[in-house]
């Protein structure tokens, strides 16, 4: 009988582990990685338990200004291809590299999701029998779409090259880069300024099944965001020689072109306002969300803007998403409300 050497909390590490059995989950070492996959468990939903009847009716009607379907269905072609990047990054890229089991349980969770998500935005086309090809093409069709898609998957192709290994000091940190990438800018920024704009109609009482399902996504990301930076914060700290002053400097250049990618989609999804919303407003936005996931990670604030939109704040404090995330749900029995403790 072949004996080996029992999993000890202490000798886990997040990436680069070789004394440790990926398959040993006890002992737990980041008990934060279980708190997220528990908090994403309790949270889950479907999307077909949203009815979509009332969305439906005014859709087909001439409720809807022209300017608000364009929003509509920008997001939709925005949010339907990002979420299958997110989930493609998990599975092809990160949940290799990563060598802890703990932080595996919940990416695994996190991958599921990211189905979820994508099942939503083709549940919502499907419902509002919108032309399937326009809005899961429109990244290869949209600019601005494009330029944000094209961004992040130039991160998933440096670290799935046949020869990549987060055992080097460089692809360490390009391994770090692209965690930076998907959870602060893909999930963390990108993905926000669309919740604004749906979450806009839902404050109006207006196709309220999909700002219902946006709500569920919204809170899902949360626990998204709020994982992607526990684990770079803990391959920092476990790596400290990682985080120089030169890869702190790319880090910074690489938000800041991802700020203005934003910036370029939300007025390109407003090009006149709507539902009180105006494009400069996003600029705001968006760079004080930045400041937010700068300081999460460490890095200095860059733009100190205020934020445009307090309701935001209300329905998630975003000075406080390290406390959001330690929330429960009550208890999930339907789509219908959402409400936490």
């Amino acid at each position: 009988m072949n004996t080996h050497e029992r999993a000890t909390a202490e000798k886990k590490r997040l990436i680069n582990c070789s004394t440790v059995d990926v398959n040993q989950l006890m002992p737990l070492k980041y008990k934060w990685a279980w708190e997220h996959y528990l908090n994403g468990c309790a949270n889950h939903w479907m999307p077909t338990e949203v009815p979509m009847g009332k969305d439906i009716e005014t859709w087909k009607s001439n409720t809807l200004s022209p300017d608000e379907k364009r929003v509509i269905m920008r997001n939709l072609g925005f949010f339907s291809t990002a979420e299958s990047l997110v989930g493609n990054n998990i599975v092809l890229a990160i949940f290799k590299h990563v060598t802890n089991p703990e932080a595996r349980q919940y990416l695994l969770r996190q991958s599921f999701e990211e189905a979820i998500h994508t099942h939503t935005f083709h549940y919502i086309v499907e419902s509002l029998s919108l032309d399937q090809g326009e809005i899961f093409n429109m990244y290869n069709e949209v600019n601005t779409i494009h330029d944000k898609d094209a961004f992040e998957m130039r991160l998933t192709e440096e670290i799935m090259e046949p020869n990549f290994s987060t055992e080097t000091f460089v692809g360490a940190q390009k391994f770090l880069k692209n965690l930076i990438g998907f959870y602060i800018i893909m999930e963390g920024i990108f993905f926000y300024s669309g919740f604004v704009m749906i979450l806009s109609f839902h404050r109006q009482n207006k196709m309220t099944g999909i700002g219902e399902q946006f709500q569920y996504i919204l809170r899902d990301e949360t626990i998204h965001l709020n994982f992607g930076i526990d684990l770079i914060n803990g391959i920092k700290e476990e790596n400290p020689e990682l985080w120089t002053q030169e890869f702190q400097e790319e880090i910074i250049a690489l938000i800041s072109k991802a700020v203005e990618l934003e910036v370029l989609y939300a007025q390109d999804c407003l090009p006149k306002g709507i539902l009180g919303l105006t494009a400069p407003m996003f600029r705001n936005y968006v760079q004080y969300i930045t400041d937010r996931r700068l300081e999460r990670i460490g890095l200095k604030p860059l733009y100190k803007s205020r934020n445009p939109f307090p309701w935001m704040s209300e329905t998630i404090d975003l000075g406080k998403e390290k406390n959001f995330f330690e929330t429960r749900v009550n208890e999930y029995q339907s789509a219908a409300s959402l409400s936490w403790n």
